[in-house]
C-alpha cells in the first residue's frame, strides 16, 4: 500500500504534468470564465482547457497566478479535459437571520457561476464582497471513491505568512509560525487552514474552507512551486490511544473519503482584504455553510459559565475544603452560588464527575443530579465535561438520553484530535443526537470549525485555539498570540479559548503553573478586552471566584457584558498588533481593545453611536504603572455621544473595555 505522502506525491506529479501540458500548449485567453465580487474588487478566472486552473485578483492586481484543481475519483479526475455543458450565472441578495452570533442579520449578497460538465459534475464558483469560493458538485450514481482533492495556491510575490505549522492530522492548538516571506518556507511544511499571506501594501490574502460535512480538513503544504492541498486519509483502523482514551488511527486506506456521489463537497474559500479589521467582522464562512437544519431551538441559549478546572477548584479564603481533591458536591454548589450572585447562566464541571467511558458511573463524591437540581433552583445550569469516545454510536442515545433527564442543558466533548471524514462524521453525529435531547455542545481538543455551527447552531463553540489553558504549561498563550489568531482561526467561528485570568503577568515575570494557580501574560484589561473581541458564545471565567469577588467593578462588567451581539464594527486593528471593537446588544454599546508586547494609545471614535444622544461610558483601563504592574487597573466613568474621540493608553501586553449606556 502506498503510504499518504507518497500517494499524494504520485497525484501531485500527474497534476503537475498537466498543468505543464497546459500552459505550454494552449491560449489561456481561448476559454475561461470570470466572476467578479458585487463590488467589484475581487474577481475568480477559471480557464477551461485540458485541464481547470483558477487565478484570483484583488483590485485588479493578481495574487493567485493560473493554478491547478482537480478531484481524483476512482475511475474519474474531475477537472481534466473538461467538457462544458451548460453555463449558468445567478446574482443572489438575501437576508440570513442567524439563531445568534456578533449580527443579528447577513447580507448574503453574492455573484454565483455555475459550470457544469458532461460527466456528471459540477463546479460552482461564487464571489462575494467579502472573498470568493469554489466547490466540486457531483451527480454521479452510487458510491464514490475520492482519491484525492488537489487545489494550488500560486502566489504572486513572495509574501509573509502566518502559518500555523504542524507535523501530525491531529493538531489544532497551535502557536503560530511566522514567515517574513514564503520562500522561507521549507518544502513539504504542512499548516491546518485558514493560513494568512500578507503583501507589503497591506493586502491579505486568507486561505480557508467552508462547509466541511462527511469529509476530511484541509491544509496547504508548501511544494516546489507555491503551495498545495493535503488531507488525512480515510481510517482503516484505530485504537486507543494518547491518555488511553482518545481514538488514534492505525492505518489508512489509499483514499480521503467514501461518499455519495450525489453531493455537494467542501468550499475552497480565498478572503482578500487591504484593511486588516475586515477579517474581524468576515462572516463569508458561516454564509457558505449549510443552512440551520434544527427546527425548535428554543432551549438553545448561549452565555457564561464559572468553572474549576484552569484554577485547579482553589477558592484561597473560603469557607470550604477546595482544590482538586476537594470536588466535590458541597464544592460545586459553592460555584453555583457565585453564579447566581453574579448572574453567570452556567457551571461548567470538568473532568472527573464519571467514568471516562461510562458515563453511568458517577463519581461517589459527585451527586450530579443533586447539583443540577440545586443550580436549577438559582437559575444556574449545568454543562458536563466527557471525552469524545464516550459517545460512539453505540453509546450516544443511552448517555444523552441520561444527561438530559438528568436536567443538563450542555456537553463539552473533549479529545477528538483528528479531522479525517470519519471524524467529521462523528461530530455531526454527536450534534445531531444533542439536538434530539436539547443538549448544547462545546466541541474541545477538536479540529477548526467550518461551518457545521450554522447547521447545528447547538454548538456553541469549538476550541482549535492555543487557549488559556497553555499557560498552565509553556509561554505560547501571549498576547501577540492573542492578536494573530481572532485574524484568521476565528473566521470560522466562535472559539473556546477561555479568558478571564485575575492573576496578571509581565513578559518577563510570567511562570507557567501547574498544579497550582496560574497566571497569564499581559494586562488585567487585556484578558476584560477578549470579552468583547473573540466570539465565544459559550465563555467561561476560568479564575476562581474569591479573585473576582475582590473587584467588584470587574464582575460588575464580566456579569453584564453579553456573549451574542445584534451588531459588530471593527474600529481599527492590524494583525499581530493591535484590535479595536464595539459590539452593541440591544441599545447597549460594548468596546474592547488590546495591544501585543507594545504599549500604545489608540483613539476611540464613538461615531457608531447614535446621534444627539448623551451616554454613560464605564471604562476600565489600564493604569499608568500596568506595564510593570499588570494587575493594575482604573475604572471611571464618563459622559460620550457620537462626536467624541477619546484617546486611550495600553500598556504593554494591555487593553481597556468601555460599557455603554
Amino acid at each position: 500500500m502506498l503510504t499518504p505522502m507518497s500517494y499524494f506525491s504520485k497525484l501531485l506529479i500527474g497534476a503537475f504534468s498537466l498543468c505543464l501540458v497546459f500552459l505550454t500548449s494552449c491560449n489561456p485567453a481561448e476559454r475561461e470564465v470570470q466572476i467578479t465580487s458585487p463590488d467589484s474588487q475581487l474577481q475568480m478566472t477559471v480557464q477551461l482547457q485540458d485541464s481547470l486552473l483558477y487565478s484570483v485578483s484583488y483590485k485588479g492586481k493578481e495574487i493567485v497566478q493560473p493554478s491547478f484543481i482537480c478531484m481524483n475519483l476512482t475511475g474519474q479526475t474531475l477537472g481534466v479535459s473538461p467538457k462544458i455543458k451548460k453555463i449558468q450565472k445567478n446574482t443572489v441578495n438575501e437576508t440570513i437571520t442567524p439563531l445568534y452570533g456578533k449580527f443579528a442579520t447577513l447580507q448574503d449578497h453574492y455573484n454565483e457561476t455555475i459550470l457544469t460538465f458532461e460527466d456528471g459534475y459540477s463546479l460552482i464558483l461564487r464571489a462575494y464582497n467579502e472573498g470568493l469560493a469554489y466547490r466540486f458538485v457531483t451527480d454521479l450514481e452510487g458510491e464514490v471513491i475520492v482519491e484525492n482533492e488537489l487545489m494550488q495556491v500560486n502566489l504572486t510575490g513572495n509574501p509573509a505568512a502566518q502559518y500555523p505549522e504542524t507535523n501530525n492530522w491531529t493538531s489544532w492548538e497551535l502557536a503560530y509560525a511566522e514567515y517574513e516571506t514564503v520562500s522561507a518556507i521549507d518544502k513539504d511544511k504542512k499548516a491546518i487552514t485558514p493560513v494568512l499571506f500578507s503583501y507589503p501594501d497591506n493586502t491579505k490574502l486568507v486561505v480557508a474552507e467552508a462547509d466541511v460535512l462527511s469529509y476530511p480538513g484541509m491544509y496547504l503544504v508548501k511544494g516546489d512551486a507555491g503551495f498545495h492541498s493535503a488531507y488525512a486519509q480515510y481510517p482503516d483502523s484505530t485504537a486507543l490511544g494518547s491518555w488511553g482514551f482518545v481514538s488514534v488511527v492505525q492505518r489508512t486506506r489509499d483514499y480521503i473519503a467514501k461518499t455519495e456521489g450525489k453531493r455537494n463537497y467542501p468550499w475552497r474559500v480565498f478572503i482578500l482584504t487591504d484593511d486588516d479589521k475586515t477579517l474581524l467582522t468576515n462572516e463569508i464562512i458561516y454564509k457558505l455553510s449549510e443552512p440551520q437544519r434544527i427546527q425548535n431551538t428554543s432551549w438553545i441559549k448561549p452565555g457564561k459559565a464559572v468553572w474549576e478546572w484552569w484554577h485547579d477548584a482553589m477558592l484561597p479564603g473560603a469557607n470550604i475544603p477546595s482544590g482538586m481533591g476537594n470536588r466535590n458536591t458541597a464544592l460545586y454548589k459553592f460555584y453555583i452560588d457565585f453564579a447566581a450572585e453574579t448572574q453567570m447562566e452556567y457551571l461548567m464541571i470538568d473532568a472527573g464527575w464519571s467514568d471516562i467511558f461510562d458515563l453511568s458511573k458517577i463519581n461517589p463524591k459527585v451527586d450530579v443530579q443533586e447539583i443540577i437540581r440545586y443550580g436549577k433552583s438559582k437559575n444556574v445550569d449545568v454543562f458536563l465535561w466527557c471525552v469524545a469516545m464516550a459517545l460512539t454510536e453505540e453509546t450516544v442515545d443511552k448517555y444523552m438520553n441520561m444527561i438530559h433527564e438528568w436536567g443538563a442543558v450542555g456537553l463539552k466533548v473533549d479529545f477528538f484530535d483528528r479531522d479525517d471524514q470519519l471524524t467529521m462524521d462523528w461530530y455531526e453525529m454527536i450534534a445531531e443526537k444533542a439536538a434530539k435531547y436539547e443538549l448544547m455542545i462545546n466541541f474541545h481538543g477538536c479540529s477548526k470549525p467550518t461551518g457545521m455551527q450554522r447547521a447545528y447552531p447547538n454548538i456553541l463553540n469549538y476550541e482549535a485555539v492555543r487557549g488559556a489553558e497553555c499557560s498552565k504549561w509553556d509561554f505560547t498563550a501571549n498576547p501577540k498570540h492573542h492578536l494573530i489568531f481572532p485574524f484568521t482561526r476565528m473566521l470560522g467561528g466562535a472559539l473556546d479559548y477561555t479568558p478571564g485570568s485575575m492573576r496578571n503577568a509581565t513578559q518577563e515575570a510570567f511562570k507557567p503553573v501547574d498544579p497550582g494557580l496560574p497566571s497569564t501574560q499581559g494586562t488585567r484589561c487585556h484578558e476584560l478586552a477578549m470579552y468583547v473581541i473573540y466570539d465565544q458564545y459559550f465563555a467561561m471565567l476560568c479564575d476562581s471566584p474569591m479573585e473576582y469577588r475582590k473587584y467588584p467593578d470587574i464582575m460588575k462588567f464580566l456579569s453584564e457584558v453579553p456573549v451574542t451581539f445584534d451588531d459588530t464594527k471593527a474600529l481599527d486593528a492590524k494583525v499581530g498588533e493591535y484590535a479595536l471593537m464595539a459590539k452593541r446588544k440591544g441599545d447597549k454599546w460594548y468596546v474592547g481593545g488590546m495591544t501585543n508586547w507594545d504599549a500604545r494609545t489608540i483613539e476611540v471614535d464613538f461615531d457608531f453611536l447614535s446621534p444627539g444622544v448623551e451616554y454613560q461610558a464605564t471604562i476600565i483601563k489600564d493604569a499608568p504603572q500596568s506595564s510593570e504592574e499588570p494587575t493594575q487597573y482604573i475604572c471611571e466613568d464618563i459622559t460620550v455621544t457620537s462626536a467624541t474621540k477619546l484617546q486611550v493608553d495600553m500598556a504593554k501586553g494591555g487593553g481597556f473595555v468601555i460599557s455603554l449606556k
